[in-house]
């Protein structure tokens, strides 16, 4: 297996690490994907487990995705010639596929906002730092964090089209689709909650169901 799949397969492992499954298993004796919203993600452990074991699986989950894309890039897009910026994208999708469609945990996983994240901070850290600084600022005044990933994920967008076409920062094209992209996925994948949200329903965080 050459270095670029390698680095690929070990993209999809990483993602695959289920962490909010692990954790509700070890400290609760429980099936997360069970219990509160039913999403294997580190907001769901935080309602369910507490807020410290919340920001655990917060963590792991960005790592999952910086890591390998961090690590792996240079060296994968040598063995085939493409730009590393290029090849951190295929490694870091595969992360987002793997925390998705986790191997170790049955193929049924979270949303992959933090690893998408953390993908991100590792190809664009000053798109993904205003990302998170738009999240904290919708979190803070809605305590909804639905809210705040969806409308961080289109700040993400914006910032990145507007960085690399009116201030001619060198990005690569595919990283701009990539942010567009990874702004849709997010909004697929809460499409649930876009309805609660719609419907006033939604819930806070910190507030009693």
């Amino acid at each position: 297996m050459n270095v670029f799949l390698a680095s690929v397969l070990i993209g999809y492992v990483c993602g695959s690490i289920p962490s909010a499954v692990w954790i509700g298993r070890l400290i609760g004796g429980l099936d997360i994907r069970r219990q509160g919203s039913g999403n294997a993600g580190a907001t769901n452990v935080a309602r369910v487990l507490g807020t410290h074991w919340g920001i655990l699986v917060g963590v792991i989950d960005v790592a999952k995705g910086f890591l390998p894309v961090f690590f792996l890039s240079t060296t994968a897009s040598a063995g085939i010639g493409i730009a590393p910026a290029n090849a951190g994208l295929v490694i870091g999708a595969a992360a987002i596929l793997g925390h998705l469609f986790p191997l170790l945990a049955g193929f049924k996983g979270g949303k992959g906002v933090l690893t998408a994240l953390g993908m991100f901070a590792a190809l664009l850290p000053v798109e993904a730092a205003c990302g998170v600084a738009v999240w904290g600022i919708v979190f803070t005044g809605t305590r909804i964090v639905s809210l705040g990933s969806i409308i961080a994920s289109i700040a993400f967008a914006i910032v990145v089209v507007v960085r690399r076409y009116v201030f001619d920062v060198p990005h690569p094209p595919t990283l701009v689709v990539a942010s567009l992209m990874i702004a849709a996925l997010v909004g697929i994948t809460h499409r649930a909650n876009i309805r609660r949200l719609l419907k006033g329903e939604e819930h806070r965080f910190g507030a009693k169901r």
